[in-house]
């Protein structure tokens, strides 16, 4: 019995145009990368329900992109990491800054978020990229990861 071919198959095309060099915004500290946060952040939102964000970056700590990774309820967001990856791997973006934000208003990274972070600095090494820092957003403010790496 032959096997039937597929009539159609499907393709997936992905495009994107990295901005112009000198449009795009440099992140060198912390301070940098929670006022671009705090600017695309929905702030109206931050003490409803609980996201999860990824800034892209180049070499030189350019921004090529933030992506919304998750929403989630008022306690917990899920994290698909291989949506983080991947998008990196489409920018071609070595440098990854993640952020979460805390619906709860208290500005101290919990033992998930800690794993979280070490687990997606693992397979991103694994990549060659490199996950700069771990910001926390609150209404109130912002915390950068304890040990955050701004070359």
């Amino acid at each position: 019995m032959k096997k039937k071919i597929p009539e159609a198959l499907y393709e997936v095309e992905v495009y994107y145009k990295r901005p112009l060099l000198d449009t795009m915004p440099k992140i060198s500290s912390p301070e940098e990368a929670k006022v671009i946060l705090r600017d695309y952040t929905k702030e109206k939102f931050l003490d409803v329900k609980e996201y999860f964000w990824a800034i892209f970056l180049t070499n030189q700590n350019s921004v090529l992109a933030i992506s919304e990774i998750g929403k989630g309820n008022d306690r917990s967001v899920i994290v698909n990491s291989r949506e983080i990856y991947q998008l990196a791997l489409n920018l071609n973006a070595p440098r990854i800054i993640l952020a979460h934000n805390h619906p709860s208003g208290i500005l101290v990274h919990s033992d998930r978020d800690i794993k979280i972070t070490h687990q997606l600095a693992n397979g991103a090494k694994l990549l060659d990229m490199e996950i700069l820092d771990h910001l926390i957003i609150t209404s109130e403010g912002c915390i950068s990861y304890p040990d955050p790496i701004y070359p």
